[in-house]
């Protein structure tokens, strides 16, 4: 399924490297930025397939986002996966209680992550 634009909302710039370089290895085209607000207005304008958004974030964090992406008709619907360094099992739950269609932990397995981003991909 490669080709699909991905937004990747992290401001950690290593992390946001990895994550980048990794899906346009697999051919998905990526867009990028490093807060909750800017990640919220590109998701509008450009109408990824797929948002990867970190929970911790300068400004509004990646929750405030999300909940603000749900709230908007134009990307309510969206794909939105949490890719987070909260990896404990009630912050796995909250994050998915909080309406995130995925979760994957950091540091990233990068087979695992690809198989996650191509299943919610997928995912009519």
């Amino acid at each position: 399924m490669a080709g699909e634009l991905i937004l990747i909302v992290e401001d950690n710039e290593k992390n946001r490297r990895l994550v980048r370089d990794v899906l346009q290895f697999k051919g998905y085209e990526t867009i990028e930025t490093e807060t909750g607000e800017e990640g919220v207005e590109l998701a509008r304008s450009r109408q990824p397939a797929l948002v990867l958004m970190d929970i911790q974030l300068p400004g509004i964090d990646g929750i405030t986002a999300l909940k603000r992406l749900r709230e908007d008709p134009t990307t309510r619907a969206m794909r939105v996966m949490a890719v987070t360094a909260s990896a404990m099992t009630q912050d796995r739950q909250n994050i998915l209680d909080a309406g995130f269609d995925g979760y994957q932990s950091k540091p990233i397995n990068v087979k695992s992550f690809l198989e996650a981003v191509e299943t919610l991909l997928r995912r009519p």
